[in-house]
């Protein structure tokens, strides 16, 4: 199923250089992937359609990844059964690191409308964007947004819950900060974690033998995307070349990505 995704990744780096050169000479509106960017908008009223997070409305942008799939609500879909189960869970505290513009923390906040959510995002621009999907969506007094996250930080806020929920896209850093030897709550918090072996190689072993003792964990694959998950069709989307309507949905990997869903043996009681 998946013996096309190397070729499918280094193809993609090849429309990335196109891109480039595309972006120098033309409008954005007129450019293929602004002119897939509009059309979506447009279908969606700038609202997710679909997935966990369907009817969260959406800035004109996403902040260091692809837009197109977070607008159709069919970014990281694979997360998707694994993100009914954390919503489930009821945390009142829901820890996002790396947050970029917010797809996970605001969509997390309107699913668990009585949690708190910290949301930690290290670029300015991508906090800016953040503070606007908040307002965008009515959640602003329930998302705090933090910038860089550090174990320290990340101790004090666990120390404040009994129950915990971490989502963690940072990039490498991940096996910096989850230490359950130096923050202890960690063996008693859910985590959803993206791991990034094209960073460091055998992160995610690394990772998952720290938590072996105290989680059961389950190792999520990326799955291909494909031109047919783009629903729209108009003329010029016929005119396209199909490797633009791949790309548009495609999440624009270096290279096969997964993620660690993690689940504590043991689990603080909820407070009565």
């Amino acid at each position: 199923m998946f013996d096309n995704f190397k070729k499918n990744s280094e193809r993609y780096r090849d429309y990335e250089v196109i891109a480039k050169f595309i972006r120098l000479a033309i409008p954005a509106r007129w450019r293929p992937i602004g002119y897939l960017e509009h059309l979506v908008r447009s279908r969606t009223g700038g609202r997710i359609p679909k997935g966990p997070f369907a009817g969260m409305r959406y800035i004109h942008t996403a902040f260091g990844s692809a837009y197109v799939p977070k607008l159709l609500g069919i970014y990281e879909r694979e997360l998707n059964p694994f993100i009914e189960q954390a919503c489930a869970l009821n945390c009142p505290l829901i820890v996002d690191v790396g947050a970029a513009e917010g797809y996970y923390a605001i969509g997390m906040a309107l699913r668990n409308p009585d949690a708190r959510v910290i949301a930690f995002e290290m670029e300015q621009k991508g906090r800016a964007a953040l503070k606007e999907m908040a307002e965008l969506n009515n959640v602003t007094s329930r998302v705090e947004i933090r910038a860089r996250c550090k174990r320290p930080d990340l101790a004090q806020i666990l120390a404040t819950s009994d129950r915990a929920l971490i989502l963690c896209d940072a990039e490498g850093d991940e096996e910096t900060l989850l230490d359950p030897e130096t923050i202890p709550m960690l063996a008693h918090t859910h985590l959803l974690v993206e791991v990034h072996e094209f960073v460091s190689a055998g992160i995610a072993e690394r990772v998952m033998k720290r938590f072996a003792a105290t989680h059961k964990i389950r190792r999520i694959w990326q799955e291909d995307r494909h031109r047919s998950d783009l629903p729209f069709a108009t003329l010029g989307t016929t005119l396209l070349p199909r490797f633009y309507l791949d790309w548009s949905v495609s999440e624009w990997r270096p290279e096969r990505m997964s993620w660690l869903w993690m689940e504590p043996r043991t689990v603080n009681a909820p407070a009565a």
